[in-house]
């Protein structure tokens, strides 16, 4: 019985020493699991795109304004009263086809003066002619000074002069009588109609709107055939080539299209949109556009940068040394790689030269990744950039 403290000894003292074996064990185990967290924590997860080739053809949507082919506002050259208007909003008119009369009876006693006038100069003139030819008869018989002769032939042609005059003021006059009758310039509708009968309308213009500008009598326009013009901005003025088309759609017209041709463009850029304007061409043989719809327009048009490579613009680096990418390689490090950018847009940039359809690009480095760093590449959720890019398999 005396062994028997020893030998609970012994046990505690195997006891306390496994105990703290499993201690330093559990110890170890824990920094080892730490480090290899730790390392693992210090290589990035990074999301990686391949670049995509750019398109044969370019589209994009804008908005646009129809405009008539032709659209004339009407003012008369005469003041007056408006005696009668014959046709009203939405006629259809022929060129030459009255619109309305003005009564204008100050210019009537004006014509009427210039016509009496003139009847007043020849009547002097006829008497200067007939002076002026015995002048000339009594000269050739020496009965008279050279200097009465040359006065007289004076006289005759001043009085010539005086009848052009009053015929030219005869022939004004008469032009005005003329604008009495407002007829259409072309073939067209009235889109606008300002007048009633009885208005006071003024010498170059209608009546005087809110700003205090003089308003047209009536707004005829030409709509067989439309113009759509379209504000293009600056990053796609590029597509302005003699192919481009757009398609057309209407708020009015649900689910129809329109086809429009690129006209020409203003080729300059309005400094406060950074906008240049494109004006199509629009058959309306139907008259089912207005003029002064809104549309809005596809456009399509052939791509000259076809054989250009495409990647997100949220790759761009923008570095001292310029524009970069940064390329995953195969050991999964990470290379920074100059590049020469083309056209950019918000979710993507034509990249001219720099990089390889095969390359591994991060799609959005983050600001800590280094040059040779090791990354973990990573499945990129599909959303504002992935979107339509090929991802690495």
């Amino acid at each position: 019985m005396a062994s028997s403290p020893k030998i609970f000894a012994i046990a505690g003292s195997c006891v306390l020493a496994l105990y703290v074996g499993f201690i330093v064990v559990e110890k170890t185990h824990a920094a080892t699991e730490l480090k290899a967290d730790t390392e693992a924590g210090a290589i990035q997860n990074v999301a990686v795109v391949t670049p995509k080739q750019s398109p044969e053809k370019v589209a994009l949507t804008l908005p646009g304004t129809i405009d008539a082919w032709y659209q004339a506002p009407i003012y008369p050259q005469v003041s007056g009263y408006v005696k009668m208007w014959y046709k009203d909003y939405g006629a259809h008119v022929k060129a030459g086809d009255a619109l309305a009369e003005i009564n204008a009876p100050a210019l009537d006693a004006q014509y009427a003066q210039a016509k009496a006038d003139l009847d007043s100069v020849m009547a002097k003139y006829h008497l200067a002619t007939v002076t002026a030819e015995r002048w000339r008869a009594m000269g050739r018989s020496q009965s008279v000074s050279g200097q009465s002769v040359s006065v007289s032939n004076a006289n005759e042609q001043s009085a010539h002069a005086e009848v052009d005059a009053a015929q030219r003021n005869v022939d004004h006059f008469e032009a005005l009588e003329k604008f009495k009758t407002i007829v259409a310039p072309f073939d067209g509708v009235v889109t606008a109609r300002n007048i009633n009968v009885g208005d006071y309308v003024n010498n170059g213009g209608g009546g005087l709107n809110s700003t205090g500008g003089a308003s047209e009598l009536f707004t005829v326009a030409d709509v067989q055939k439309l113009r759509l013009f379209v504000s293009v901005p600056e990053t796609f003025s590029y597509v302005l080539q003699p192919d481009l088309t757009a398609t057309i759609s209407v708020p009015q017209y649900r689910g129809r299209t329109f086809e429009a041709h690129y006209l020409t463009t203003s080729r300059g850029f309005d400094p406060t949109t950074r906008t240049a304007v494109a004006e199509f061409t629009l058959e309306n043989k139907d008259e089912v556009l207005w003029p002064g719809t809104f549309a809005s327009a596809a456009l399509k048009s052939h791509n000259e940068d076809a054989h250009l490579y495409e990647i997100p613009t949220s790759a761009l680096v923008f570095e001292e040394k310029g524009m970069q990418v940064a390329v995953v390689d195969e050991n999964s490090r990470v290379h920074y790689r100059n590049v020469t950018v083309g056209r950019m847009a918000d979710t993507s940039t034509e990249i001219q030269n720099g990089i390889s359809p095969t390359d591994r690009i991060i799609s959005n480095p983050p600001a800590d990744v280094l040059e040779g760093d090791k990354v973990n590449i990573v499945e990129g959720q599909r959303g504002y950039n992935q979107s339509g890019y090929g991802k690495d398999q």
